[in-house]
C-alpha cells in the first residue's frame, strides 16, 4: 500500500476546512450564536447580555469585580472575569 506524501498531507491540512462543534438548540453555544447585544454589552457563556467592563472612580451599580487594570466587571461567572484586563484585583 502506498503512503501519502508529506506534501499531500500538508496540502489537505491547509485546504480542508476545520470542523467545528455543531451548534445545538438549547445549548449555551446556540444562545451565544442567536443572541445579539446592544453596544457596550456582550453575550456571556449563558447566552445573556452583560455590560462590558468600564472605568469608573467608584464601583458602578451591578459591578461584580474590580480588574487589575482599574476597570470594573459585571461578569456573572467567576471563570474568565477580567481575563482581558489583567485578572481580578478584588471581588465586590
Amino acid at each position: 500500500m502506498r503512503r501519502p506524501s508529506l506534501l499531500a498531507i500538508s496540502f489537505l491540512a491547509l485546504t480542508t476546512p476545520w470542523s467545528s462543534t455543531p451548534v445545538v438548540p438549547g445549548t449555551a453555544a446556540f444562545a451565544r450564536e442567536a443572541q445579539v447585544c446592544s453596544g457596550g454589552y456582550y453575550v456571556n457563556v449563558n447566552g445573556k447580555c452583560v455590560h462590558r467592563p468600564v472605568r469608573a472612580e467608584r464601583p458602578p451599580p451591578g459591578a461584580t469585580a474590580k480588574c487589575r487594570d482599574g476597570t470594573y466587571s459585571f461578569s456573572q461567572n467567576h471563570r474568565g472575569t477580567c481575563s482581558h484586563h489583567g485578572g481580578v484585583a478584588a471581588w465586590l
